[in-house]
């Protein structure tokens, strides 16, 4: 097997070799599913900056490493006897199938409003089912009724992520905004919360931390009505503002003075140079 040609069955056996109990890799060998959690997200993070530099060697590489946090998790499962790679497989094709029956069956949808509904629905019932099974066979239709629609968001999602998930579960019920003016009145209501709080005669740290997280909720929901994900928005924004601090950096470094020596209105102004140089770039 180790010189055959490169093939998932291949990656597969480097992995059961990694995990030999004689032979393997001891860092391999004291891995279980908890310690190895860490580098499935950065692997998955290092994906999407690959993605957003735009560099395809890289992400092939990427691509690469996350696949192998895939068959490593398949193999723990196999040898606690919980699943294998063969049926993880199977049900991600269970799984696509299922819940594109306008492609794999004879449903009629024809607009991604359509599509998107049909897509929640089965996810609500794969809730439902998952929870009943949890729950064990006594579990009646009333509690299955009564879980909720926020039940199993992962708990460890970024706050963001977490953020436009809970509120996209919510809108699949008709608890949304309908349009883009009430969400910047909620914005522009949650801003105002926040200035009372800073204007108040003593300062209420609890308050004010409460009401600042309040009006970052709006502004997520405010990315989910212009269908942005807020995670990729505010890594955008961070990119262009380190970008942009480099720039102000160069123009520190080339006056002669330390940062400390400038005054707040010179670095505004550094700033305002490197963006007009971004513009006419």
């Amino acid at each position: 097997m180790l010189n055959e040609q490169a093939s998932i069955n291949k990656l597969r056996w480097i992995m059961s070799e990694l995990r030999d109990p004689e032979t393997g890799c001891p860092w391999d060998m004291k891995q279980d599913f908890a310690s190895i959690t860490s580098h499935t997200l950065e692997e998955a993070y290092e994906v999407v900056d690959a993605i957003e530099q735009g560099d395809f060697v890289e992400l092939e590489k990427e691509l690469g490493d996350l696949l192998f946090q895939v068959v490593f998790y398949s193999q723990l499962g196999k040898e606690q006897q919980h699943f294998d790679f063969d049926s993880v497989i199977a049900a991600i094709c269970e799984k696509l199938i299922r819940r594109h029956p306008h492609v794999f069956a004879q449903a009629n949808l024809q607009t991604d409003e359509e599509i998107k509904t049909n897509w929640e629905n089965e996810k609500t019932l794969e809730r439902q089912q998952k929870n009943q099974k949890q729950m064990g066979s006594s579990a009646g239709s009333s509690d299955l009724t009564n879980l909720s629609i926020l039940a199993d968001i992962p708990k460890n999602l970024p706050a963001l992520s977490q953020a436009a998930k809970i509120q996209k579960r919510c809108s699949h019920v008709g608890f949304d905004w309908d349009n883009m003016t009430d969400v910047f009145a909620k914005i522009e209501e949650e801003v105002q919360e926040v200035k009372e709080e800073l204007e108040a005669d003593s300062l209420d740290k609890k308050a004010l931390a409460e009401e600042i997280g309040d009006l970052m909720f709006a502004v997520v929901n405010l990315c989910r009505h212009a269908k942005e994900d807020p995670e990729t928005l505010l890594r955008l924004a961070n990119k262009k503002f380190t970008r942009r601090f480099v720039g102000v950096e160069a123009q520190v470094n080339q006056s002669g003075k330390t940062f400390t020596e400038h005054d707040l209105a010179e670095l505004e102004n550094y700033w305002q140079q490197v963006k007009i140089q971004e513009k006419q770039g």
